[in-house]
């Protein structure tokens, strides 16, 4: 390989691993956000789902490992170091390898996850008000922003045993149509209704829920997919210079 062309692929290659490092920084930053968030729908999933946990924290380790991977990628290709962009190679394909069976899993699960999330709303909604105070006020926050009630309607409400032990007519005041509003919101979380109808929307929340999820989704996959093709420039340049380097050229590596 020409002395140009390999100045300018460990160039390539350290810019790479800079864009590399940044996309790293995204991933572990969208994952800490999945598990810290408690003003969207991720607060109600997130004391109810094992799977969420357990996916945010792969996103942190992922990001974290990326970051690293793009350090050690730039370190090698500044100083020429054959063994390091070797590891380097391996350590991207591995990745890769992860990323392209996590993709297909969560591709063929669609139905399984969207099953847990409607079992956990019922839930949530069956127990209101109780302990999970976080949770319980982020459905209500879900419930009056995105004007609906319930998962799947305000049926979904007669499970709640508040709601059937009562002598009174309640519905869920956090989703009482703003259109018949009648008072300030309980401190119960319960309204009275005047009649057996009650002034609550009629539109379930998983539409509105779900497109906000697979919005949020595709800003991760598209993400993703950027990692993803950084990282296959990233193995072809680091192949391209370890090939290039000679034997003798380990002597570039600083001594401290």
């Amino acid at each position: 390989m020409g002395k140009g062309c390999m100045t300018a692929t460990k160039y390539f290659l350290f810019l790479f691993n800079l864009i590399f490092f940044l996309f790293g920084a995204l991933i572990m930053g969208f994952g800490l956000w999945v598990l810290l968030d408690n003003q969207s729908f991720m607060a109600v999933l997130q004391d109810s789902s094992m799977a969420l946990k357990v996916g945010s924290y792969i996103l942190i380790g992922v990001g974290a490992l990326s970051m690293l991977m793009g350090f050690l990628g730039c370190l090698g290709a500044i100083y020429e170091i054959r063994c390091l962009l070797g590891l380097y190679f391996t350590c991207l394909l591995l990745i890769l390898i992860a990323q392209v069976a996590a993709g297909v899993l969560i591709y063929f699960q669609k139905d399984l996850l969207n099953n847990e999330m409607s079992n956990i709303v019922t839930q949530i909604l069956n127990n209101y008000p109780g302990k999970n105070t976080t949770t319980e006020q982020a459905w209500d926050l879900i419930q009056r922003t995105m004007e609906c009630c319930g998962w799947s309607g305000r049926m979904d409400w007669n499970g709640n045993g508040v709601i059937i032990n009562s002598s009174q007519l309640l519905f869920p005041c956090s989703c009482q149509n703003v259109t018949f509003f009648t008072g300030n919101y309980s401190d119960s979380g319960f309204c009275e209704a005047q009649s057996p109808d009650w002034p609550v929307y009629d539109t379930g929340c998983s539409s509105s829920v779900e497109n906000w999820l697979f919005t949020n989704l595709g800003v991760v996959l598209g993400i993703c997919l950027g990692v993803a093709v950084i990282e296959l420039l990233g193995m072809i340049l680091s192949i391209g210079l370890c090939k290039g380097i000679h034997k003798e050229d380990y002597t570039k590596v600083p001594k401290y």
